[in-house]
């Protein structure tokens, strides 16, 4: 249903699963549990796996903006480096993506109020299908800024809402990592 017609491939696609976005997260142990699950299980189909990582409140290279222990991209995974909430934003991601043959994402990773929510919107209105990965996103407290719901509260209602997203020529939905499928 995507509006690339001439693509037919699916992408997992981890967001800002860095130490100093994720540390002190909503779950974060098992979310990280749930992206490397995933990240193997691409590997293992074939599907590429690409790294999103944030450098505008994080000095690049430096030990906070590395990724969580436990998940390493491997040699000749896309990495892309962004500044925005949205991946797509200004990065190369959608040439990465294109030169894949792509028109299906797979999103996993933080924050989940935040750059997931841009990406996931992002994504659907350049034309991509989206599956949000129910239980591999996390996000931090923002009470303490305003926000009106607790971590939790924000994974679930993104996992609500995102399973109603359309446009004309794309879908978003939502499945838990045990049932993601990465060929159709």
């Amino acid at each position: 249903m995507s509006r690339f017609p001439d693509r037919d491939a699916t992408a997992l696609v981890v967001i800002d699963m860095q130490r100093g976005v994720v540390a002190g997260n909503y779950e974060v142990e098992a979310v990280t549990r749930n992206v490397a699950a995933l990240v193997e299980r691409a590997r293992a189909d074939g599907v590429p796996v690409v790294w999103v990582q944030d450098h505008n409140e994080l000095e690049k290279d430096s030990p906070e903006w590395q990724l969580v222990d436990g998940l390493v991209p491997a040699e000749g995974e896309a990495r892309v480096d962004k500044i925005y909430g949205d991946s797509f934003e200004d990065t190369d991601l959608d040439e990465r993506l294109a030169e894949r043959g792509v028109d299906r994402l797979v999103v996993a990773g933080a924050q989940t109020d935040a750059c997931i929510r841009s990406t996931l919107h992002g994504a659907l209105t350049r034309g991509y299908d989206v599956t949000l990965v129910s239980d591999a996103h996390t996000t931090e407290d923002l009470r303490q800024w305003g926000s009106p719901i607790s971590p939790e509260q924000a994974v679930g209602y993104a996992n609500l809402y995102w399973s109603f997203s359309r446009t004309p020529d794309a879908a978003g939905d939502v499945t838990p990592t045990a049932e993601v499928a990465f060929t159709r």
